[in-house]
Formats: C-alpha cells, structure tokens, sequence
C-alpha cells in the first residue's frame, strides 16, 4: 500500500450560529493515497463539498487539520494555504470555469501562470496536457466551439498541468450526458492509476462507481463506512473513522 498522500484528521466544521448553526462536517478522517481514484458519496447536504473544500485548502476547519506531502494548514495563514493549494492541488468543478475569450490552450496555460511558470515552456505542458485528455485538436478552439464534455476535460487538463499531489473534483459528471460523465471518468481513472496521482471524486451518481478503487460514504456530515471500489476488486475493508 502507498503512503498517504494526503490524510484528514479529525476534520470538524460548523457553518451559522446560535438555532442556525449546522454541523456539516463532524469528526472526519480520511486517507488519500496516490495511484487511487476514491469517490465520497452521499445524498445533497451530507456534507460532501464541505469536505472536499476542507481538504482543498479553500475552506479552514473548525477543528481538525489536513496533511498533504509532509505539510499541514495547522496555524496556516491565508498566504501559505494559497501556496499548499498550488503546489498540491488541483480541482476540477461541476462548471467548467473557462474564460470564454481564451482557447483551449490559454485556459490550461492559467494554471502555470500562478505558478510562474510561462512562455515556451508553459505552452509545452499546456499543449501535453490537453494531448493526454484527447484534445490535441481543440488546442486553437475557443469554449463556445466546444461541447459541454470536451470543456470539461480542457478544466482536468488545467487541473493535471501543474502535476499536483492530489485531484478534489466535486460533481465533475453532472452537467454532462451518460457517454461524456464516463468518459471523463475514464480519464481521471488513467490519472490515477498511470500517473501515480491521488484522485477524489464527490458524486452522487452511482453509475460511476466502477472506476472507483475505494469508496467513502458520508451522511450527516460523517464518514460512516468505507468500501473497497469495483476498479480494486470486491474486498470489503474496514471501516472508515468517524465521529462518536
């Protein structure tokens, strides 16, 4: 079994106050590890996005601490989460988040312009990584000549150009058919297992469950059960920490 990559502990967080406040995420513990496509599944308001926004390093815990590549958000200021965010994670959304007066290649080339990375280089990884989602030929294409599914893999190749630690993406099929959501899934899952990535994918649709290797459940804002996934075999494993 590979290191962990990333690992939660403990993760709490309580949106509101006073007969507002809502517990949406309790007591979490989750471990990533590269080479892995995990999905966290629930029904809306379980807490999923809360989550993964957690492990992103875009929303600060109430309690808890996440660790990626030997780092952690424990005293973080809002400069150094930023900084864990770029040099660890990329995200993937349900919008595709493309700026629709750049092409193809000028929107993945973004995610290395906040990395300092540019010119010749920066189209080089850009033109790669939009060779490895299949759309060497959309390279000069402009967002509105593109098809929902074909944004879509332009946002995984914006997401995978930077090559981070892990990959959060939050309902990455739901704003495309049947055919598109599995062939993004096919993607992320050859991310995954031939590039050695952590990949975590929140849905609710359960047709994506084959491409899955683990499985996580949650409900209420806790992590009730853990299932190893069709990709990885029918092993059950034990069960995933969560709250009391």
């Amino acid at each position: 079994m590979s290191a962990p990559v990333l690992e939660a502990k403990s993760l709490s967080k309580v949106l509101g106050s006073g007969a507002a406040q809502v517990h949406a995420v309790r007591d979490a513990n989750l471990v990533l590890r590269g080479g892995e496509l995990t999905m966290l599944m629930g029904p809306s308001g379980s807490g999923k996005t809360t989550l993964l926004s957690m492990l992103g390093f875009m929303m600060t815990p109430t309690a808890g601490t996440v660790h990626v590549c030997g780092h952690s958000n424990e005293g973080a200021d809002a400069e150094a989460l930023a900084k864990l965010r770029r040099d660890h994670v990329g995200f993937i959304f349900q919008q595709y988040h493309l700026f629709p007066t750049m092409t193809a290649v000028e929107n993945v080339q973004l995610a290395l312009d906040v990395r300092g990375v540019q010119g010749k280089e920066a189209r080089s990884r850009a033109y790669d990584a939009l060779a490895r989602v299949g759309l060497a030929h959309k390279i000069p294409s402009f967002p509105s000549e593109m098809s929902g599914g074909e944004q879509q893999r332009v946002a995984i190749a914006r997401a995978i150009v930077s090559t981070p630690s892990v990959i959060l993406a939050d309902e990455p099929t739901a704003a495309l058919d049947s055919e598109n959501g599995q062939a993004v899934m096919r993607i992320l899952s050859t991310i995954a297992t031939d590039s050695g990535h952590s990949v975590l994918v929140v849905t609710h649709d359960t047709r994506l469950l084959p491409f899955a290797h683990r499985i996580i459940h949650i409900e209420d804002g806790r992590l009730v059960r853990e299932e190893t996934g069709p990709a990885a075999g029918p092993k059950l494993l034990p069960a995933a920490k969560a709250g009391h």
